[in-house]
């Protein structure tokens, strides 16, 4: 009988040790999720344009996804790269080069979205487009260069690539480049974005390329100041990422830690 009831008040113990125990769990909070860098490549390019950046990222202990989008549409790129912020389980730091600009300041709006970097980048005013922003100055020469195809892709030739777009990397690496850029309806430009910019409710940071030909620092410097960003200025030409990565991906992590 003795060893009955103490076999009865040993398992009573280790239940009742079982249940401390699922009740601490129960009470631990989850971890929050880390931060995650969302990418968005610019025109004639597509998510390996951040290569050089993402280690210095993955290092800091940020999430990072380079999105891929089709530069079709606007519409199409936004809709992609929503997409890829819906996906992520916690806050997100939306960075945008170049065209990417624009459609970071559309997707932006997101609520996942915590903060934005624009990193040589357009950046719009509510319902506006890139080709409403050029119209207030002269054609680049370059711009006569471009060749578009049946279907309206344009393509760089090799020449102005290498002396307006991708000025400042070595040679050899400019013409792979070239050769794996990725062809961008000419409509991309005349779409405008919608009636709110995400840049008016949340911080942001602007990587100033000093020698960019294609969005000249001037021009940069405009959209910091309509935005009131922290600016990073940077000596690089367009490909600001691929030229001085580590300065960008500092300008990145600084966005990430200042909310």
């Amino acid at each position: 009988m003795f060893r009955t009831l103490r076999t009865l008040v040993a398992a009573a113990l280790i239940a009742l040790g079982g249940l401390t125990a699922a009740s601490a769990t129960a009470q631990t909070p989850a971890a929050p999720a880390r931060k995650t860098v969302v990418l968005v490549h610019g025109a004639w390019a597509d998510g390996g344009s951040w290569n050089r950046v993402v280690p210095y990222l993955l290092a800091a202990g940020l999430n990072v996804v380079a999105v891929q989008n089709p530069l079709a549409s606007l519409e199409g790129d936004v809709a992609n790269t929503t997409r890829v912020i819906n996906d992520q389980a916690g806050d997100v730091i939306l960075v945008g080069h170049s065209y990417g600009g624009v459609v970071i300041t559309e997707a932006g709006n997101n609520p996942k979205v915590k903060a934005l970097v624009y990193v040589a980048a357009f950046a719009p005013k509510p319902g506006q487009s890139v080709n409403a922003i050029l119209s207030a100055f002269p054609p680049p020469a370059w711009f006569a260069s471009l060749h578009a195809d049946a279907g309206g892709y344009v393509t760089w030739p090799l020449s102005t690539w290498k002396t307006e777009f991708a000025t400042g990397l070595p040679d050899d690496e400019q013409t792979v480049l070239h050769a794996s850029q990725h062809p961008t309806f000419h409509g991309v430009n005349d779409n405008a974005i919608g009636d709110t910019a995400a840049w008016s409710s949340r911080p942001v940071t602007s990587v100033v390329s000093q020698q960019d030909h294609i969005i000249p620092a001037p021009l940069q410097m405009l959209f910091a100041q309509q935005m009131h960003s922290t600016v990073v200025p940077v000596e690089a030409g367009h490909l600001a990422m691929l030229i001085a990565p580590e300065e960008t991906a500092k300008a990145i992590i600084a966005a990430a830690n200042s909310y």
